[in-house]
């Protein structure tokens, strides 16, 4: 099968201009085009079936921008959704009217602005959206605001809670949407709890939820403040959680805990305890269970100064013994993490009440510890 003399022709003369893109609509039979002059379409008339008719057109485009018909190696999907297509090629693989061309343009780790721009009228799907705000140039761009908006307004009609929790994280950086909408954004929460996880993510020492601090914050405060300016990571973190944020992500962070909807929000919600937490202490043991995880937490306490973190446990113990069992939340919180469940969910696919069941050994002390340090034992 050929392509039609007319459709060569206008296709020839088509990509004798300065393109930017090119997409092709197979339901209408229409090619598009984007220069800096505007939009130009060329409405195909197939001979034959229209997905033999639709490659030879692919091979029309690839021999001009490339000098070769094979056109974009779809073989190559894996690799260039590692972001590793070259930032020199990312102009032809617009050019080629393949789908995956463009995602490869979305995911290389150079895409600018302008190239964002180009992409999206490509092909403006919501997965393309996100990969591409998680790009700075992008994010402080023309384009953050507007692929921000696309995602939020697209976000009810997301049925996955992970693609919920990542867009929820992209969109509230900084400067992509007003207040209202991140407001709003929070109150949809109440129904859908996986846009908590996404604000943990992104918010957390900023959540827009009214608190307030622990009780014993002042005095806690008063007898840490020259470790904390000294730079002792567990008293900071110790005074962090106590305060009004603090007490809010806890309060957040129980709510996600007491019914997550499926597996993905209790894997990604042990994500951002982990994060949060994380600072006081690196190292995870990732081969230990939940009650290992307390007891060793437990026996940390009377651990000698023989390292930066015991030290750092011994001098807050040391001038605020009374927080004992808070340092020991601390340190099971920090070491919990995604890897307590794996090997739940690895065994199981079950979702809702079921599932909430199955991993009630690993939420029901890590609510004990978030109780604890909301002081709420």
């Amino acid at each position: 099968m050929e392509l039609s003399a007319e459709d060569s022709l206008r296709l020839n003369v088509l990509l004798a201009n300065s393109l930017q893109a090119v997409r092709i609509d197979e339901s209408s039979m229409t090619v598009y085009a984007l220069s800096d002059k505007g939009e130009a379409s060329v409405k195909l008339n197939p001979r034959g079936r229209d997905d033999q008719y639709l490659k030879k057109v692919r091979e029309l485009l690839s021999s001009q921008v490339l000098g070769s018909p094979g056109g974009y190696p779809i073989f190559l999907r894996r690799w260039t959704r590692m972001g590793q297509a070259r930032d020199d090629s990312l102009e032809q693989l617009l050019l080629l009217g393949e789908p995956e061309a463009v995602v490869a343009v979305v995911y290389a780790s150079g895409l600018s602005d302008d190239m964002a721009r180009r992409a999206w009228w490509a092909m403006p799907v919501a997965d393309n959206a996100r990969r591409m705000l998680e790009k700075q140039s992008v994010v402080e761009g023309s384009m953050g605001p507007e692929l921000a908006a696309h995602l939020v307004e697209y976000l009810p009609f997301e049925t996955e809670p992970t693609a919920m929790i990542e867009t929820v994280r992209l969109v509230l950086q900084p400067g992509l949407i007003e207040a209202d909408v991140r407001d709003k954004l929070w109150r949809s929460a109440k129904r859908k709890n996986s846009y908590y996880v996404g604000f943990m993510d992104a918010l957390p020492d900023a959540l827009p939820e009214a608190g307030a601090a622990r009780k014993d914050r002042a005095a806690v405060v008063a007898a840490l403040d020259a470790l904390v300016a000294a730079g002792n990571p567990v008293a900071r973190q110790l005074c962090r959680c106590l305060g009004v944020n603090g007490q809010v992500y806890l309060d957040t962070a129980a709510t996600v805990f007491a019914r997550p909807s499926n597996q993905d929000v209790v894997v990604q919600a042990l994500k951002s305890i982990r994060a949060y937490f994380g600072c006081i202490c690196p190292s995870q043991d990732a081969a230990a269970d939940m009650d290992t995880i307390i007891s060793d937490a437990e026996e940390l306490l009377d651990a000698p100064p023989v390292c930066v973190t015991t030290k750092a446990v011994q001098q807050v113990l040391e001038a605020l013994p009374e927080c004992r069992d808070d340092v020991r939340a601390l340190f099971a919180l920090a070491w919990a993490g995604d890897h307590l469940v794996t090997p739940i969910f690895s065994r199981t696919d079950a979702i809702g009440s079921l599932m909430r069941k199955k991993v009630e050994p690993v939420i029901a002390p890590i609510q004990q510890q978030l109780a604890r340090l909301r002081g709420r034992e």
